[in-house]
């Protein structure tokens, strides 16, 4: 029944809603929704109008549905705990107040284009799709709780005040979204949260815009998607979280811009996440990646501006493919300092790609940061192995230097012969296997015992004994560790 209190525009609105015909208020003079608060009486309908609608029970034989464009909507309208049989589409509407749908059911809700002081719908369970596309929001849209079988659109919805960019504007926490969150171009000026948040689909970002300087831009802590994360060409000013998220697909930041050059711009701790894309990304900030799974890890040079953690970080693959001394700049930048794990998984990830040479850069420069850690006495002998033996991942070193010093003890000791121990009983006099018995602590040719130095001779045998057991040691020390890695 008909109230008989409506204003001419209700009543149009009244009569149109049995059959869902649209009802267009827009008169082209200034159908801006921010500005609605201007519009006239032509224009306007009372919240309560449009609940007694949305109440009504079903129409025999018409699908009933609110379609209104361009209305002014005075008074909250508060469908607190109701179900909604009916879709509803209110575009281009400019809300006085915050619409009230919290503990609602509904079928299906599209506002794009309006302006609204705010949206509280948490715990919302909604059997559609609800579309924010385009929308003005100034305060906070609430979906905390909230359940939709259908998509959440979001496409260039602003949200948030540009003076407000510490408050929260978007509440998903513990939401559950059966199919996608669509927010290409959406603009956020503050706090965009998904914690503990479930998504079937994909989570659009593309060319978004949240800014929170100095704080939390996009909080994803254990976030589950059930595909993909693309942020293509986004913007973060604020640390991006998705610390515990569960992400099987992609997580794309291509050509996007993070920023939080003061604390952590990016935060990847714990999370399982398929591919992680960084191509043409600028990270202004530290990388906190602590403990990470990934099956795929694009970190173009560059990318990273700040320091990073890394330690308990594991990846199948690191793309693009680089020389070994670029990546190992980057375990060099690790926020805590030597972390054996970095070396070990980069060593490991260059194996798998089946370049053994990087893999024993990155364990000779592992080798060489660990001896920086160690006491002086340590470093000293670390200093020694590197040079002989490249900490073992560089036999061929030793091969060098023992090819040299026999060459140089040859060469002195054939020019002045050394005199025999004893006259009338020594084997004939060799320079070469003289000088081997000197530098192989092992083997005995007869040499050294029948032939003692003197002068300056005397002090070269005993630096090529010294310096032959020292290259034995360390070619041990080298072989002992290549066999244990293998």
């Amino acid at each position: 029944m008909e109230p008989i209190d409506l204003t001419p525009v209700e009543r149009r609105v009244w009569r149109a809603f049995p059959t869902g015909t649209p009802v267009d208020l827009r008169d082209g003079t200034d159908d801006d929704p921010e500005r609605g608060d201007a519009w006239g009486s032509g224009r306007t309908v009372r919240a309560w109008v449009l609940r007694k609608l949305l109440l009504s029970p079903p129409v025999d034989g018409e699908v009933a549905a609110l379609r209104m464009v361009g209305a002014r909507i005075s008074g909250a309208l508060n469908l607190q705990y109701a179900t909604v049989e009916h879709p509803v589409l209110l575009r281009a509407c400019h809300f006085e107040e915050t619409p009230v749908l919290y503990g609602a059911r509904a079928r299906q809700v599209n506002l794009s284009e309006s302006y609204l002081p705010g949206l509280d719908a948490a715990t919302l369970r909604m059997d559609g799709v609800l579309r924010i596309t385009d929308c003005r929001v100034l305060g906070q849209v609430r979906l905390g709780g909230a359940r939709l079988s259908g998509v959440l659109f979001m496409e260039r919805a602003r949200l948030g005040r540009e003076d407000g960019q510490d408050e929260e504007v978007l509440h998903l926490n513990h939401s559950v979204l059966e199919d996608d969150i669509w927010g290409p171009g959406l603009v956020a000026c503050g706090q965009v949260r998904m914690n503990g948040a479930s998504v079937a689909g994909i989570v659009n970002l593309v060319g978004a815009v949240l800014r929170s300087p100095g704080g939390r831009v996009f909080d994803g802590e254990n976030l589950t998607v059930g595909s993909d994360v693309n942020a293509t060409r986004a913007r973060f000013e604020g640390e991006v979280s998705v610390r515990g998220a569960t992400i099987p697909g992609l997580l794309v930041l291509t050509e996007a811009r993070l920023s939080a050059p003061d604390g952590c711009a990016l935060r990847a701790t714990s999370s399982s996440i398929g591919e992680v894309w960084l191509r043409e990304a600028r990270v202004d900030g530290e990388v906190n990646m602590l403990r990470g799974r990934f099956g795929l890890l694009h970190v173009p040079p560059g990318a990273l501006g700040g320091a990073v953690w890394l330690d308990g970080l594991t990846y199948g693959s690191l793309t693009p493919r680089l020389p070994a001394k670029v990546r190992i700049a980057m375990l060099e930048r690790d926020a805590e300092g030597y972390v054996p794990h970095a070396y070990e998984q980069l060593a490991a990830a260059y194996r798998h790609a089946g370049d053994d040479r990087a893999a024993r850069n990155v364990q000779l420069a592992k080798q060489r940061r660990h001896r920086s850690t160690r006491p002086w006495y340590a470093r000293l002998w670390g200093y020694l192995q590197d040079v002989t033996v490249g900490f073992g991942f560089r036999p061929v070193w030793a091969a060098g230097w023992l090819a040299g010093l026999l060459a140089v003890g040859t060469t002195v000791f054939g020019i002045r012969h050394p005199e025999p121990l004893k006259a009338d009983e020594h084997p004939p006099f060799n320079a070469l296997f003289y000088t081997l018995d000197l530098l192989l602590p092992i083997i005995d040719f007869g040499q050294e015992k029948a032939f003692k130095p003197a002068g300056g001779h005397q002090w070269l045998a005993y630096a090529l004994i010294i310096t032959g057991w020292v290259l034995a040691t360390t070619i041990a020390a080298g072989i002992t560790r290549t066999l244990r890695r293998q």
